[in-house]
């Protein structure tokens, strides 16, 4: 493909416009020989993404399924949209890098002021739906919703727990409650909005992950109490801060990427050397009185291993209270204290 091409879909975000085509001399005839592959090629040259809009089908394979995908797909979408449209939902969290659960049917979302209403065609769902122009912003070209709007819409459009994960990383990112609950304040009988003003009330910035949410709100189904999230722990292997904290009851939620070669997209330059640090992490924060408990992904997904995390997680919450007592070890609280204090709440927005 010409380099003149390639350039004007860089400077547009991967994208580019049958007029600009036109205008860098690329005729109809040449669009629609990109657009079919050749004897010669595995693949056409040209993706249609959006009509008279297009992508370099290479680009578009380099681009992951779950984010960078979706997200290109919604640039179209606002590139072809009229100017009153904005980028909403699940795209307006893809534009601002917010973190996620994946929706069982991926579509982009566009939201234009009007009563409430909603309709989906050519795999764009449109919103009509009232918004403080307050609440727009915009990011690389593109009006969006705030997080605060994007994580409640969230919470209403998928349910509590995609909006429990929205808002935690919202906070995360330095939302505040009051915020989310304003979002939601003129929401009114709109749909989904009791699962949305739910997932506000529990949402919790200490929650570093989607994984750790999605354990907090395992803690919560367990009905051992309300979990603390980030509680530190002074050992003899320095400071130990553990995912949740119920009582005297530690909970480590473990994902996969710890575990996982950087050369392999995850976390660990040696695995072998990580799981066995961990273990020692592990050994030296019981050793302070405690019990520790470990969830991992599919404990969160899979209704068995759901079942059973459940009842691992109330097993050691009553060995906790019988060796321990239900409530936490004063010395380990005055601790948790101090170091906060000194290196910084991380469950502040």
């Amino acid at each position: 493909m010409h380099p003149r091409i390639l350039a004007a879909m860089a400077a547009n975000g991967g994208l580019i416009t049958r007029h600009e085509l036109h205008d860098l001399g690329v005729g109809p005839g040449q669009i629609r020989s990109m657009l079919h592959r050749r004897r010669d090629e595995d693949e056409p040259r040209l993706r249609v993404l959006r009509r008279g809009i297009f992508t370099a089908t290479e680009y578009w394979n380099a681009l992951d399924e779950y984010v960078g995908r979706p997200l290109l797909l919604a640039r179209a979408a606002g590139l072809a949209a009229k100017r009153d449209w904005v980028l909403s939902h699940d795209s307006s969290a893809h534009l601002q890098q917010l973190p996620i659960l994946r929706p069982r049917d991926p579509l982009v979302h566009l939201t234009r002021p009007g009563w409430t209403n909603a309709w989906t065609e050519y795999g764009v769902k449109h919103h009509l739906a009232r918004f403080d122009p307050a609440q727009v912003i915009v990011r690389d070209g593109l009006r969006a919703l705030d997080l605060a709007r994007t994580a409640v819409d969230l919470g209403r459009e998928h349910g509590f727990r995609h909006g429990l994960v929205a808002c935690d990383a919202a906070m995360r990112r330095g939302v505040g409650r009051a915020e989310l609950r304003g979002a939601a304040d003129i929401m009114t009988c709109w749909p989904g909005v009791k699962e949305a003003r739910a997932a506000i009330d529990l949402a919790d910035p200490g929650a570093e992950s989607v994984l750790e949410s999605l354990a907090r709100e395992l803690v919560i189904e367990a009905g051992i109490g309300e979990p603390e999230t980030q509680f530190p722990v002074r050992t003899t292997r320095g400071i130990a801060w553990c995912d949740l904290r119920v009582g005297n009851l530690m909970i480590e939620a473990d994902g996969e990427v710890k575990l996982t070669p950087v050369a392999d997209g995850g976390l660990s330059e040696d695995p072998q050397r990580t799981w066995f640090d961990e273990k020692l992490r592990e050994r030296a924060v019981t050793d302070r009185g405690v019990i520790v408990v470990r969830v991992v992904n599919d404990d969160i997904w899979k209704g068995r291993r759901r079942a059973e995390a459940i009842h691992r997680i109330r097993r050691g919450y009553a060995e906790s209270v019988q060796r321990f007592g239900a409530d936490l070890n004063p010395e380990l609280a005055r601790e948790a204290a101090e170091l906060r204090q000194e290196y910084g709440d991380r469950r502040s927005a």
